[in-house]
């Protein structure tokens, strides 16, 4: 089949890919998808190009799918797009309609190449020439580019530990994913396992409807302080971008800050519902098995247990290093440089996207002007 062509594909359209969008058009790539464009995309001295391909059906990336109590007051992190900062919104009003109303009137004002809903299946080299062009398979038909920037980020692939006994559990199961409300939970005995951010707003808020058993495997440790607004982000940020030059799978930013005394942490204590227990070993039909061996009955488990990078895509290319993670050098693959990693290890945040979408078209420009000679 024929393949559309561009200079750069950008996959996924939230933050880290918005954020590599901007930065591409500053740099003076035009729109893989205007005219005759859309068939050459050459680097040989011409135009340089660029699409996103996105597999959502509107702007907003995984923010339009959370859920509906999850507020503005409550959103931790900083949302602003390079360019254009985001507009003051009511605290009260649901993340899930305030961020793609902002990213859906970023995309118009940049005016940025944008396909959606396409999905990536695949993303290999053409003839197995690791200097030549990537082929990328998609829903939509093929493309193929010089250099694929990856922003798909993780909502597509949660985490769900395979404990015994998951399977025979006849309560309900749900991911974070695929949380709605609390109401759902009225009445019931319910086991939130995971130690981050989304738990602990969990636990406060389905703590209020009904009752609530918290496990973690390790003990979460609460900061005094916010660590965005101090050298211990600096310090963090560091530790992460080590991990991912060394190619360890990434983990989550909590594990690496600690969680912080929100006013829904600071509620949730003071309702007597932060109370910790070590994790439980396996799951029976209608109960859960402690640590200790005793039995405890539970009607649903939420797994606030966080997510893993959804690079399934990028398999072909074999990227991945002994250590389960894509090693890195700034935002580049090691193993393939014509690949960039952006909202994945240190980059994780909003505001490391931001600083990884410039930093990738920093970079690959280097390499086109390198390869043009």
């Amino acid at each position: 089949m024929t393949a559309r062509h561009a200079t750069v594909v950008v996959v996924g359209g939230g933050q880290a890919g918005l954020s590599a969008a901007h930065h591409l058009r500053r740099r003076g790539f035009t729109s893989a998808l205007d005219g005759d464009a859309a068939s050459s995309g050459s680097d040989g001295g011409g135009a340089r190009t660029f699409v996103v391909l996105d597999a959502e059906q509107h702007p907003g990336g995984a923010w339009q799918h959370r859920w509906e109590s999850l507020r503005m007051a409550t959103v931790n992190g900083i949302f602003d797009l390079p360019g254009m900062p985001l507009p003051p919104v009511d605290p009260a009003e649901p993340s899930r309609t305030a961020v793609p109303r902002y990213f859906a009137a970023y995309e118009a004002a940049d005016d940025l190449a944008i396909l959606r809903p396409v999905h990536v299946d695949s993303v290999r080299a053409v003839d197995d020439d690791p200097d030549g062009p990537l082929r990328l398979e998609t829903s939509a038909g093929a493309w193929e580019a010089r250099v694929v920037v990856n922003a798909t980020g993780t909502w597509n692939t949660p985490r769900v530990p395979d404990l015994p006994g998951r399977d025979l559990f006849t309560g309900t199961q749900l991911h974070t994913r695929d949380y709605v409300a609390a109401e759902a939970f009225a009445g019931q005995r319910v086991a939130i396992v995971g130690g981050g951010i989304s738990a602990v707003q969990l636990l406060d808020e389905i703590s209020r409807v009904a009752t609530t058993l918290w496990y973690t495997r390790r003990e979460p440790v609460f900061l005094d302080h916010d660590f965005t607004q101090s050298l211990d982000g600096v310090d963090v940020e560091r530790r992460v971008a080590v991990d991912a030059a060394a190619g360890r799978e990434p983990a989550s930013i909590v594990s690496y800050t600690g969680l912080g005394w929100t006013s829904y942490a600071v509620d949730a204590r003071r309702r007597g519902v932060l109370v910790r227990r070590p994790m439980f070993t396996a799951l029976g039909p209608r109960h859960v098995i402690e640590s200790d061996g005793s039995s405890t009955s539970v009607d649903a488990v939420v797994w606030a247990t966080g997510f893993r990078a959804d690079l399934g895509h990028l398999d072909p290319l074999g990227l991945r290093g002994p250590l389960g993670g894509v090693p890195l050098d700034g935002t580049a693959a090691r193993l393939d440089p014509r690949v960039h990693l952006i909202g994945y290890g240190p980059s994780q945040s909003t505001v490391g996207a931001n600083r990884a979408g410039r930093a990738a078209v920093a970079a690959l420009v280097r390499r086109l002007d390198a390869e043009r000679g």
